[in-house]
């Protein structure tokens, strides 16, 4: 027992280092920090953690591809191209402009995912506010945050940790995934917007929009990133269609567009790897070892006996008590790692389709509510910070309460209605 309290103690300290960030280091240090911690005082074996590890391949595969596209349409000036569209057709309006960003970051997260929207989408909307002259590009930056996760259970492929949870299980087939949360996703995508607008619309109100503003040429460089983009998003579609996991498909894709880019302009990769985040990767992993830690001690059996007590004695309640739950434990560990350990119980469990997928909005949504819930906005935060921008933790936690919870209480209770 006392080995176990030793497991949840650097589990919770792990999960502390990463959202409080002492010293400023970054969140990586912390998570690999927790690992090595697990490993040093032999609560895990090499072997298990190794095993966490690996559990991480394709998220690891598909977070790289979709940083080399990123980084690539940055440099060869595809989001500047984009952003002058934008501000083109908010003709002069900063409260069109935030609907116009909101809608593309809803198309984004649905057929690319939230990292992408996190990763792709983040770096375009700051070179709108740039080419825009906007006073604070703040709110329209937080949409790509919010989005990333308001909309990402809308299809299997809208967020990795969708694919994390149903890891070793079977994935619903699309008519049926539809069935179960397009409503969810319909209420999610509008309650979120309507709970971001209302907390930014005094800075709304107060800003100018540009209107002197040129549309620049797209090079040949630019409009082969975009089409790798295009592409990329038809074959992760294809690739949820045919159950094939999608780390494999978008690295493939992220690095032959690069290679091609890159040969054509006569470019070094020195440069495009340079400006990639690459301490997610470490990240992610030591967060997977937490969670292996973690289930090490019987956590995964504990939870599902809960979960499964609580259902068999009300669906209803069961729907509410796990999605809440886990939206906000979600917070603590990330949900990616937290999905990981979810999916597991899920299983265990054997529970309704509702209760199910109470779950999974619970870890897809529930990350709203801080920066380090989901990997989505720990990539936005980076994105952010390769422009100098900087948003506090206490700062995005009262504005994630008021955002995020309404729109997983709605949410979880739209899976009730029918």
């Amino acid at each position: 027992m006392t080995e176990h309290a030793m497991t949840w103690g650097i589990a919770g300290l792990t999960a502390m280092g990463v959202v409080v960030r002492p010293f400023r280091w970054p969140e990586a240090i912390w998570a690999v920090f927790g690992a090595l911690l697990l490993l040093a005082f032999r609560l895990l074996g090499h072997h298990d953690a190794l095993a966490g590890v690996a559990k991480g391949g394709d998220v690891y595969l598909f977070l790289i591809g979709m940083m080399l596209l990123s980084e690539l349409a940055r440099r060869e000036g595809l989001f500047d191209w984009i952003a002058s569209i934008a501000i083109a057709y908010a003709q002069g309006s900063p409260r069109r402009l935030f609907v116009l960003v909101y809608l593309v970051g809803v198309i984004v997260t649905v057929f690319l995912s939230n990292d992408a929207t996190a990763v792709v989408l983040t770096p375009a909307v700051y070179a709108a506010c740039r080419t825009a002259r906007v006073k604070d590009p703040m709110p329209y930056l937080l949409i790509c945050a919010f989005i990333a996760n308001a909309a990402s259970f809308v299809l299997p492929i809208s967020n990795p940790a969708n694919l994390v949870i149903f890891a070793g299980g079977d994935m619903p087939p699309l008519s049926r995934w539809l069935s179960t949360f397009m409503l969810p996703s319909i209420i999610s995508i509008v309650a979120t917007f309507l709970c971001l607008y209302w907390t930014q619309r005094r800075a709304l109100a107060e800003d100018t929009l540009a209107a002197d503003t040129q549309q620049p040429p797209l090079s040949r460089s630019a409009r082969l990133a975009g089409w790798g983009i295009l592409l990329t998003a038809i074959v992760l579609i294809t690739a949820s269609a045919m159950h094939v996991d999608l780390g494999v498909p978008t690295f493939v894709a992220g690095t032959i567009t690069t290679a091609i880019v890159l040969m054509l302009t006569r470019q070094s990769p020195a440069e495009t790897m340079k400006g990639i985040s690459w301490s997610v990767l470490p990240l992610v992993a030591g967060l997977f070892v937490i969670v292996e830690s973690l289930d090490h001690t019987g956590l995964t059996n504990i939870l599902s006996d809960q979960l499964a007590a609580l259902a068999s004695a009300s669906q209803s309640q069961a729907i509410g008590v796990a999605g809440l739950l886990v939206g906000v434990i979600c917070n603590l560990v990330n949900n990616l790692p937290a999905g990981l350990l979810a999916g597991s119980v899920v299983q265990a469990a054997g529970v309704s389709d509702k209760i199910a997928g109470a779950v999974l909005i619970g870890v897809d949504l529930g990350p709203n509510l801080s920066v380090t819930g989901s990997l989505a906005t720990i990539l936005w935060l980076s994105a952010l910070r390769r422009e100098g921008l900087h948003i506090g933790a206490w700062t995005f936690l009262k504005l994630g309460t008021v955002v995020m919870f309404p729109a997983l209480i709605l949410s979880l209770g739209s899976l009730l209605l029918f």
